[in-house]
C-alpha cells in the first residue's frame, strides 16, 4: 500500500495538530506515495534500528521519538542524527514519528500505562484549551437535516462519548438575489423571506477545512452563510498525562514494587513515602514534571513519570509521592500500542517490533 494510507490513518487517531510546539512528529524521511508492505516499530530511531530495517526488508520505521527535533544544516555523518537520516535515505527507508500527538490523546501512550497498571476511571490530567471551534450556519428548514448529517459525518458534533450534538433554532432569513445570481429560492431583484434553521455545532479545529467543505456541498444555497468561533473550552479527551484509580487501595511500598515489576524498571527514584494507602494515581510517559501541580490538585497519591532533577523532587512537599521510573521504561510499551493500532486497521500489513534496546541509559547493579 502507499505510505500515505498508513500515515493518514495514524493521523486520524493522533492528528499532527495535537503535538506540542517543540515537537517534530510526522513524516521525516520518505515520500507519501512510496509503496510499503512492512513496518518496523521502535521507541527511538537509531542507527541500529535502521540496520535492522534494512536486514528485515522494512520500508518504513515508525518511532515514537523523532530522530530530528531541530533543523539540520549539514549532512556529513558527524552526529548520530545525521548518520541515521543519511542511511535511511540511501536505503529508501521512510522515517515516521508519532510523538506528543500520541501522548496527548485519550487512547495514547498514557492510556497504555494506565492499562498496564490496572487503573480505572481514567481521564486526561491536564486537558488542552483552544482546540475546539464552533460553527453556526443558517439553512432552509426543509434541508436542515441533510446539512446536519453532512457536518456530523465530517467530524462535527462530538462531545465526549456523545456524537451528533447540535443546537437548532427556527427563524426567518431574508435576502435579495442580485443580477447574475441563481437563487435556490426566491427571485432576482426581490427580497425573499425563508423559514430557516440556525444550526450550531462544535468541531476540532484541525478538521475545519473538511467541515466547511461538507457544509458547502450539502447546503442548497448558492452563497452559504456561516460563522466560525474560537472556543477556549478544555478538550476533555486531548491533553497531557492521565489520572485513574486502583480497584483497591494498596500500601505505598507494595505499589512501588508492583510498578517496578509491571513496568520492568531497574530502579525507581521516589520522594519520601507518606505512610498512606495508594488509591489515585497520575501518570505521564516521558518527562512529566510540568504536570506535578495538576497531579496534586487532582488528589493523586502517586505521580509516575520520568526525568526528574534533584531539586524538583522537593516540589512534592509531602503532598504526593513522585515515582521517577525512567524515560524509556515509562514509554517502552508504546511500541506494542502502535502495533495494536496498526493491526486493527491493516490486519494483513506486516509489522515488526524492533529487537534493538534503544535505551541510552544503562544501570550498574
Amino acid at each position: 500500500m502507499k505510505l500515505s494510507q498508513l500515515t493518514a490513518y495514524l493521523e486520524t487517531l493522533a492528528p499532527l495538530a495535537y503535538q506540542e510546539d517543540y515537537d517534530n512528529s510526522g513524516l521525516i524521511v520518505g515520500y507519501p506515495d512510496q509503496e510499503v508492505n512492512q513496518a518496523l516499530i521502535s521507541l527511538d530511531c537509531t542507527e541500529a534500528v535502521v540496520d535492522e530495517a534494512i536486514a528485515t526488508g522494512c520500508q518504513v520505521i515508525i518511532s515514537h521519538h523523532p530522530i530530528v527535533f531541530k533543523g539540520l544544516k549539514k549532512f556529513n555523518g558527524r552526529t548520530y542524527v545525521e548518520r541515521v537520516v543519511e542511511k535511511a535515505i540511501r536505503n529508501n527507508i521512510a522515517l515516521y514519528a508519532i510523538h506528543t500527538n500520541l501522548d496527548n490523546i485519550m487512547t495514547g501512550v498514557n492510556a497504555k500505562i494506565c492499562d498496564i497498571l490496572g487503573l480505572t476511571n481514567t481521564r486526561i490530567l491536564a486537558p488542552k484549551h483552544n482546540l475546539l471551534k464552533k460553527l453556526v450556519t443558517y439553512v432552509p428548514s426543509a434541508q436542515a437535516e441533510q446539512v446536519r448529517k453532512a457536518l456530523f459525518h465530517a467530524g462535527a458534533g462530538q462531545v465526549g462519548n456523545y456524537s451528533e450534538c447540535s443546537f437548532n433554532a427556527e427563524g426567518t432569513g431574508t435576502f435579495k438575489a442580485g443580477e447574475g445570481s441563481e437563487p435556490y429560492v426566491g427571485e432576482v431583484g426581490t427580497r425573499h423571506h425563508e423559514d430557516e434553521t440556525r444550526i450550531e455545532t462544535i468541531y476540532p479545529a484541525n478538521l475545519e477545512s473538511k467541515i466547511i467543505m461538507a457544509l458547502v456541498l450539502a447546503h442548497p444555497y448558492e452563497e452559504v452563510a456561516y460563522d466560525l468561533y474560537n472556543l477556549t473550552n478544555q478538550h476533555q479527551e486531548i491533553g497531557s498525562g492521565m489520572i485513574g484509580e486502583l480497584e483497591m487501595p494498596v500500601d505505598e511500598l507494595e505499589f512501588l514494587a508492583e510498578i517496578k515489576a509491571v513496568m520492568d524498571c531497574k530502579v525507581i527514584k521516589h520522594t519520601a513515602l507518606r505512610n498512606r494507602h495508594v488509591k489515585k494515581v497520575a501518570v505521564c510517559g516521558g518527562s512529566g514534571g510540568f504536570l506535578l501541580k495538576h497531579a496534586i490538585s487532582a488528589g493523586a497519591d502517586v505521580f509516575i513519570t520520568a526525568d526528574y532533577k534533584y531539586h524538583e523532587f522537593f516540589d512534592a512537599e509531602g503532598k504526593i509521592v513522585i515515582a521517577d521510573i525512567g524515560h524509556f521504561e515509562s514509554e517502552q510499551f508504546t511500541q506494542q500500542l502502535l502495533c495494536e493500532i496498526i493491526q486493527k486497521k491493516f490486519s494483513n500489513f506486516a509489522i515488526r517490533l524492533t529487537k534493538v534496546n534503544t535505551n541510552p541509559v544503562k544501570y550498574f547493579i
